[in-house]
């Protein structure tokens, strides 16, 4: 059973795959789409692994490694909005995906936080 911080995550995940997929063509995006996909899907992945962790260690660790996954991804997220054409892409949806790669940061290093302080 998925908890709200999972689904919220896979949700994100989700919204940014579809995202890169209204991005230019342009040789610059390839890598950067790349880097995206991969740093955003795989926070929501290392937070589903530590919901597994066999010691608070491990659940502590795979919770640190999905948020630095999310900082990752709230990176790209801010070069693609300094590179844009703003009459290219759904700035609001880009601005959203910025917040949210923000909040989820807070709760994740929250989470971390509270792991290693109990």
């Amino acid at each position: 059973m998925q908890n709200d911080l999972s689904k919220r995550l896979f949700t994100f995940s989700v919204s940014v795959i579809k995202f890169v997929r209204t991005l230019p063509f342009q040789v610059e995006y390839k890598v950067i789409n790349y880097q995206l996909i991969k740093s955003a899907t795989s926070a929501g992945a290392n937070y589903e692994e530590a919901q597994a962790g066999i010691s608070k260690a491990d659940f502590t660790n795979k919770v640190r490694i999905a948020l630095k996954e999310m900082k990752e991804t709230n990176y790209w997220l801010r070069i693609i909005k300094e590179i844009i054409d703003p009459s290219s892409v759904d700035i609001e949806n880009l601005t959203s995906l910025i917040d949210e790669s923000l909040a989820l940061n807070k709760i994740l290093g929250s989470i971390v936080t509270r792991s290693k302080n109990t």
